[in-house]
């Protein structure tokens, strides 16, 4: 479960899947709410890039201003949560390209 990893001071846990970045694991910021809709300035998260990449992938970024601001609601949806147990699985430091845009226009 996300969250539940215990992260030395060094390695914190990504928000998404919880599995500890390292300083090898590929990593980026995201602004829970998007700077292009009022999220300028506002809260990021540290996470792994292919979780990144992979909320990218899934939501617009008015789904992600209007419904997914939070690390919990990003969890709960129901593609990012297939992933989460996908990933879970996977080392710290594991990183794939996305497979293109799989979100509807």
């Amino acid at each position: 479960m996300p969250g539940d990893q215990v992260s030395d001071a060094q390695n914190p846990n990504c928000p998404l899947c919880g599995r500890p970045i390292t300083p090898e694991a590929r990593q980026s910021l995201h602004h829970l709410v998007p700077k292009l809709k009022g999220g300028k300035g506002g809260p990021v998260v540290r996470l792994h890039q292919i979780c990144h990449n992979e909320i990218h992938a899934t939501l617009t970024e008015a789904e992600l201003a209007r419904d997914y601001d939070t690390p919990e609601k990003l969890r709960a949806h129901p593609r990012l949560a297939r992933f989460i147990r996908w990933v879970v699985k996977r080392p710290p430091e594991f990183h794939s390209k996305t497979p293109g845009r799989r979100r509807a226009r």
